[in-house]
């Protein structure tokens, strides 16, 4: 039985045994005797959180020990270190060596080459293009959409930064191995020391003692510290905002799955979200994918404006990160599935027609009236598109005011009423299964046409846009009196008459497949324009075979049932 071991390696706790632990201990000790004293321990460093990275793929549970498989597969990847041999040549990101291992690019943010953030310098590393092309593309997407800014933004948030040497051989796609962890490290410090032997001192002393170049210095101190200040007050704004919205929508949503999942506790709403659920899907669940929607990207923006505020704020890490990412593309699967299963159910209208014939003389005026049921609305003007409500048998139904009222011409010598009952289901059987339980009730009694301004069907059929329309249909000639009660409901959609140019209650004829008003006052004095002077009689008959006879020195205006006569005299 083998003794374990705990150990820190690379910022990561691990479980050992003896024996993989002493195999470990010995290889650090080759690498470390292997490397030159010139940035040793930077590279150790790189090393360890390369071999903590292999050891955390092979890992299964924080229980598991590593074994000395595991660091022979760990030697077998990073190599040993008298395999290799650093010289001066570039890296070369397909070089082959017999203990090399090949990893496919990782998309970073290069801090290294970056203007803002990184993103764009990142990509040109993942994708193989120069980095002002992309640049370019962010631009071009601001410009035309401002589109460009919140995309940078978000993946600004999203990307992690290549910090380690491992992380950025990887962002390149070169082997991770000691070679190579060893000419990046060494590469980087002959930068460094190469940018520090270029200093003129004399220049820098020059420089310093300058008045121009410390004011220069002083002025762009002033414009960082006041970018710096901006930056503090714009994170603290969108920490608040975003703060606030992500704990009013967690107060909301758990209060919604609770008021619409517990069967006993009815809350006014709840009727109308199952009533606008045609797919009987629970509709907790379509809340909390809902919520995760709105929450993930107003985390991310919080977490932006937290970045603003705390300049070393850690982050969240790459699990966490993508976890996120994961659960916001899964809830758009998701709310685009139940939207599409929604409008299925919606997919097909259909109606059902009753005709009736209206039983009426050629003198008779055709009369339109509506009225309300004082069980459900006080006002023949107070209307709903839908409500659930109990009868007067106490029976639970579905209340709706969509009734609509379309005039017709018509070449039949009688008027007749057209009744279209229309509602949606998945299929046409369906509709029309929902159409034929809708209960709208009317009656004609002689030239009375009385409607109900609602209709009524049983709350089980549930609400898909029941609609009833009343077409009447009136020949030429025909007299009608809309009452003042059909006023909200009457429509120009689908109708082959214009509304009529005036108020109600009053008579019009149906002249020209137009309505004209036979007594309203506006239009005598826009007609007729009959002066006070020349006027001697003014005659007017509803019922009569005359209806309107104005007679004046000059001019003889009569409207009967065979039209318009106008005769006049020349004055002497």
């Amino acid at each position: 039985m083998n003794k374990t071991i705990s150990i820190n390696l690379g910022g990561f706790f691990f479980h050992i045994d003896e024996d993989a632990f002493n195999k470990l201990n010995r290889y650090l000790d080759a690498v470390k005797r292997s490397l030159s004293p010139e940035g040793r321990e930077e590279i150790i460093k790189d090393i360890e959180s390369r071999i903590a990275e292999l050891f955390q793929e092979k890992i299964i549970n924080e229980k598991q020990v590593i074994s000395s498989k595991e660091v022979e597969d760990m030697i077998a990847i990073m190599g040993q270190p008298e395999d290799y041999k650093i010289d001066e040549e570039p890296i070369e990101k397909n070089s082959k060596s017999q203990n090399t291992y090949y990893s496919s690019k990782k998309l970073y943010r290069d801090v290294d080459e970056k203007v803002l953030g990184g993103v764009c310098a990142g990509f040109s590393h993942y994708i193989g293009i120069d980095a002002i092309w992309l640049k370019i593309v962010f631009i071009l997407l601001t410009i035309s959409g401002g589109f460009g800014i919140p995309l940078y933004i978000i993946l600004w948030v999203l990307l992690p930064k290549a910090i380690t040497t491992a992380q950025k051989l990887e962002m390149r796609g070169i082997p991770i191995n000691i070679s190579n962890i060893e000419k990046e490290v060494k590469e980087g410090f002959d930068e460094i020391a190469s940018k520090f032997s270029d200093i003129d001192a004399e220049k820098v002393l020059y420089n310093v003692k300058n008045g121009s170049q410390k004011v220069g210095s002083s002025i762009e101190d002033l414009f960082s510290n006041i970018f710096k200040l901006f930056g503090k007050v714009l994170g603290g704004f969108i920490v608040m905002i975003t703060s606030i919205t992500l704990i009013s929508l967690l107060i909301g949503t758990i209060f919604m799955c609770f008021s619409t999942s517990v069967d006993h506790i009815n809350m006014p709403w709840n009727e109308y979200l199952r009533a606008s659920n045609y797919t009987d899907f629970p509709m907790w669940i379509v809340q909390i994918f809902f919520f995760f929607l709105i929450a993930i990207p107003t985390f991310f923006f919080m977490i932006l404006g937290l970045k603003l505020l705390i300049s070393n704020l850690k982050s969240i890490g790459n699990y966490a990160k993508y976890s996120l990412l994961g659960l916001w593309i899964l809830s758009i699967i998701f709310l685009v599935y139940f939207g599409l299963r929604q409008a299925s159910e919606v997919s097909f209208e259909s109606k059902i027609v009753e005709k009736k014939e209206i039983a009426m003389t050629s003198n008779d005026t055709l009369k339109i009236f509506m009225k309300y049921n004082n069980f459900y609305a006080k006002s023949i003007n107070q209307k709903t598109n839908f409500k659930f409500i109990r009868d007067e048998k106490d029976q639970e139904i579905i209340y709706s005011n969509n009734v609509k009222i379309h005039l017709m011409k018509t070449d039949e010598n009688k008027p007749f009423i057209q009744i279209e009952k229309t509602a949606y289901g998945k299929s046409y059987e369906e509709g029309k299964e929902r159409a034929k339980k809708i209960i709208f009730n009317y009656e004609i009694l002689g030239n009375n046409i009385n409607l109900d301004n609602y209709l009524i069907t049983d709350r089980s059929n549930k609400f898909r846009d029941q609609e009833v329309h009343v077409y009447i249909y009136i020949p030429k000639e025909t007299i009608v009196y809309p009452s003042e009660s059909i006023t909200n409901y009457l429509t120009n959609n689908y109708s082959d008459i214009n509304m009529y140019y005036g108020k109600e209650n009053h008579f019009y004829k149906v002249i020209d497949g137009d309505f004209k008003c036979l007594d309203c006052p506006e239009e005598e004095k826009e007609d007729w324009k009959t002066s006070e002077e020349d006027t001697n009689e003014i005659e007017l008959k509803i019922n009569g075979k005359e209806i309107i006879s104005s007679k004046s020195e000059s001019t003889t205006i009569k409207i009967d049932e065979n039209g318009l006569k106008i005769e006049t005299k020349d004055r002497k």
